[in-house]
């Protein structure tokens, strides 16, 4: 009984370890380029965003979206990958100011990666914008603590809970 219960809380102590110390790998996917470059100033808007990385990119849960200084989207249709590129088409640019990259991509190792690039129009066009920004927010805060969380008080409990069944059993 002794071996049982030592083992038990073994396995769980490991089990709530490997929900507590999940550490962050360092082989995620890291941008390289931008195509218009991050910081660009251009006077005629381009017709795509490409951004580039520096490993093939997974293609699930990508987005790749771009807001104008009036707080509108200007992409136009779904991101694509192919390989270590993700692009979206854009329609034609509108008011002249900042056009923000915003990005989110699968990493090969399975983790998401996000960031911000951002380029200048010098000329305004005379494109017709997308939806709002603001009001159409995809609402991803990345992935969520709490099941870790929920996850990691489950075990501190049961195994709390078999090193007291196991002082009593000794009594």
């Amino acid at each position: 009984m002794r071996t049982a219960s030592t083992l038990l809380a073994a396995v769980l102590l490991a089990v709530g370890l490997s929900f507590l110390g999940a550490s962050t790998a360092s082989a995620h996917s890291v941008l390289e380029s931008s195509d218009p470059a991050n910081g660009s100033t251009v006077s005629t808007g381009p017709g795509s965003v490409t951004l580039t990385f520096n490993e093939a990119l997974q293609e699930s849960y990508d987005v790749l979206n771009v807001v104008g200084p009036d707080g509108n989207f200007w992409q136009q249709g779904d991101a694509s990958v192919v390989g270590a590129r993700i692009s979206v088409d854009l329609r034609s640019l509108g008011p002249a100011g900042v056009y923000r990259v915003n990005y989110r991509v699968t990493s090969a190792d399975g983790h998401p990666v996000r960031g911000q690039v951002e380029f200048t129009l010098s000329t305004a066009g005379t494109g017709t914008p997308g939806p709002s920004a603001t009001a159409s927010s995809d609402g991803d805060g990345g992935t969520p603590a709490w099941p870790f969380i929920v996850g990691a008080v489950i075990v501190i409990v049961a195994v709390g809970g078999v090193f007291v069944l196991r002082r009593r059993a000794r009594s």
